[in-house]
This record gives structure tokens, C-alpha cells and sequence, in this order.
């Protein structure tokens, strides 16, 4: 049996934001401007994005009330009562609580009732694995009707009073402050099927390949620079002062993420999973500017390069929302691009985590 995206959501908090607003919205740390922040961003290219936080640092949305928004959204796309919805799947990095899984918080929040529950938890190829459960659910036959929503809420881990309770540290390491510059907030969300209605998406397959044998962990949080866990200190105040609750991208792993995925796709290549020249869409999941020429130039000297006018992004406008982004890039290509039945999709999500890279082929099809 097939399963078909039939419909899309997603839900982003607050106007858009842009590069001069940011430190308004998160804070300048000890009052002081970043001196990384400019180079930061003129480096990912990232235009505005969106803060589910208000000029005061509050939260303005739970994770949790911004991803049932993004579900409801895909609902009422679709025309369907969400009582017929029998699986729930959800991913995010972190949930409003540590316990229990986020999926749990974003039925009650929807009033989802009487249905399987699956929660996925990781970085961005979070959302992939999430829509893949409910892909197999579908086409085994045992839902008909699957809910998947990926949301995250990273700024509340960028307020300026987050780095500014580290121990004798007038301003954060390198490596804690990259990603505040790169991370905003947002949830994306898919319908899966068992009949397409009218124009839907047949998900063809859903592969992944990890590679946290083969690297140290490159985006973290829960440890301090000196590798002590969160859980391992006296108290949660000292583990904050030693920085163990700040999130972390370990920079100088990071051009490992394109050779990686690149290898990734060409293996998809060889195993005759995709042919490069029936791709008509690509919607990759770069997480910076940065990493765009690299991914072309590796993929042309193995010849397997898919034409540039045929790549997706809304990185610059939507930023990097971590798990959610490929859900939120899905929803708005649909809605602004001319698709016809039989067209393939391609998605690519890598993960920086401890390296993760996820593939799904799509294909157009009419009822």
C-alpha cells in the first residue's frame, strides 16, 4: 500500500525579525554588542526569522502550542476533523519539559484523543524519522490517516541571562555563541494518508544514515566545554555556571556535515534509489549560505550535479528552525510553486548532532 502527503502546515511566531533586531530580542550579554554576530551572519546568509520571544525575553509560545497550531493548520488545509486522526508523530530537540515526550504534550494540546503516540528526539533529521513512522504506519495499513509535526523552540536558550550565568566568563566561548546567531524558532507539519487527495505527494521511500560511530559530537547540549554532563554536577545552578546548559557546535567538525551527506546521496545514487536526471525538485535542509557551493561543487565532481534553478530553499526569510525547517521548506513550496503529477522531489536534511543524514523521495500525483 502507498502513503501520500496530502497536506502540509506550518506555523511560525511573531513577525520577522532581521539581523539589526536580533540582540533586542535576545539581549546583549553583560550589555555588550557580539562581536560574532555580523560575521556570523554574513556567513549563512540568513535575512530574518522568526522568535517565539518578545522584546522582554518572554516566551510568547509554548513548543508544544506552536506545534499544534502548525497541525491544526495542516488540518484545516486538508478539510479533515481532526478526530480521525489515529497517529500522532512528532520531533522536536527540546521539549518544553524534559518528561514526559513531546508527543504527549502536543496531543493534549490539540485535543487529540484515542490514538497511537510516537515521539521522536534528536536535531533536524528528527522530523524525517518522525514522518517515516508514520509513512510505515500508513502503508502497512494500520492508520489511514497520520498526523507528523516538527516544531522547535531553540531562542529560549539565547537570552542574554543564559550567558551571563557562566562562572567568571565576561562573554561566551566561541562555540556557545555560534549558534545564537543561526537558530530560530518555528513548526512544520504533514498529513499521511492512504489515498492521495487532490494534488498529494507519494513518499517513494525514507532513508537515513548515521554516523555517531565515526565522529565525536559536533551540537550538544548538557555538557560543559570540560565534557561533564549537566546531570553530573552538585546542583543544576552549578551546572549552568560551568556552561553545561548552553547549546554547542563544535565548529571545526562542521565541513564533515557536507562530505557526508554528499557521500550519503551518492550512495543513494549507486544503490539506484535516485537518478539524478529525472529530479525535478531538490529541498535540502543547509543549515548556512556556507555549505550551498560546497554541496554543488562535491556533487559536480562526482558527477552527479542537479542544476542549481532546480534547488528550494527559504533559508534567507525563515532561518534554520533545526528539525522543523524541512517540514515549513515543504509547506512553502507547495503553496508558491507550480508542481505537476509526476514530478519527483528530493529532500535532504543533515544533522550535525553527531552526523545523521536523512534522504526522502517524493513523487506528484493527482486522485
Amino acid at each position: 500500500m502507498n502513503a501520500y502527503i496530502t497536506s502540509t502546515g506550518r506555523f511560525l511566531p511573531g513577525s520577522p525579525i532581521d539581523n539589526e533586531e536580533i540582540e533586542n530580542i535576545l539581549g546583549k550579554v553583560h550589555g555588550k554588542t557580539s562581536r560574532l554576530k555580523n560575521k556570523i551572519l554574513a556567513s549563512n546568509g540568513i535575512l530574518t526569522r522568526h522568535y517565539a520571544l518578545d522584546s522582554s525575553h518572554k516566551t510568547t509560545h509554548q513548543n508544544s502550542e506552536m506545534a499544534a497550531l502548525a497541525g491544526q493548520n495542516c488540518l484545516d488545509k486538508r478539510g479533515i476533523a481532526k478526530q480521525k486522526i489515529s497517529m500522532l508523530s512528532c520531533a522536536t530537540s527540546q521539549g518544553d519539559l524534559i518528561l514526559p515526550g513531546f508527543g504527549s504534550l502536543v496531543q493534549a494540546e490539540m485535543q487529540l484523543q484515542d490514538l497511537e503516540l510516537h515521539t521522536t528526539h534528536g536535531i533536524c533529521s528528527s522530523s524525517l524519522m518522525a514522518l517515516k513512522a508514520a509513512y510505515n504506519s500508513v502503508r502497512t495499513g494500520e492508520h489511514a490517516h497520520s498526523l507528523v509535526i516538527a516544531s522547535e523552540l531553540c531562542s529560549r536558550l539565547f537570552k542574554a541571562s543564559r550567558y551571563e550565568a557562566l562562572l567568571n566568563a565576561k562573554k561566551p566561548d566561541f562555540n556557545a555563541e555560534f549558534l545564537r546567531w543561526m537558530l530560530s524558532d518555528g513548526a512544520g507539519s504533514c498529513l499521511v494518508e492512504t489515498k492521495p487527495h487532490k494534488q498529494s505527494l507519494r513518499i517513494d521511500w525514507i532513508k537515513s544514515f548515521s554516523h555517531a560511530d565515526a565522529f565525536p559530537t559536533c551540537m550538544s547540549v548538557g555538557a560543559s566545554s570540560t565534557g561533564q554532563t549537566w546531570q553530573d554536577y552538585a546542583t543544576y545552578a552549578e551546572a549552568e555556571s560551568q556552561g553545561a546548559l548552553l547549546l554547542r557546535q563544535d565548529v571545526r567538525l562542521l565541513d564533515n556535515i557536507v562530505k557526508i551527506g554528499v557521500d550519503g546521496f551518492l550512495r543513494l545514487i549507486a544503490d539506484d534509489y535516485v537518478q539524478p536526471q529525472t529530479i525535478d525538485y531538490v529541498l535540502c535542509h543547509y543549515s548556512s549560505d556556507y555549505f550551498r557551493g560546497k554541496i554543488f561543487e562535491m556533487l559536480s565532481q562526482a558527477g552527479a550535479a542537479i542544476p542549481e534553478h532546480k534547488w528550494y530553499t527559504n533559508l534567507y526569510t525563515r532561518g534554520n528552525t533545526g528539525c522543523a525547517s524541512i517540514f515549513i521548506m515543504l509547506d512553502e513550496f507547495l503553496q508558491t510553486a507550480s508542481i505537476q503529477a509526476g514530478q519527483q522531489i528530493i529532500c535532504m536534511v543533515p544533522e550535525s548532532g553527531r552526523f545523521n543524514t536523512a534522504y526522502m523521495k517524493l513523487t506528484v500525483v493527482e486522485p
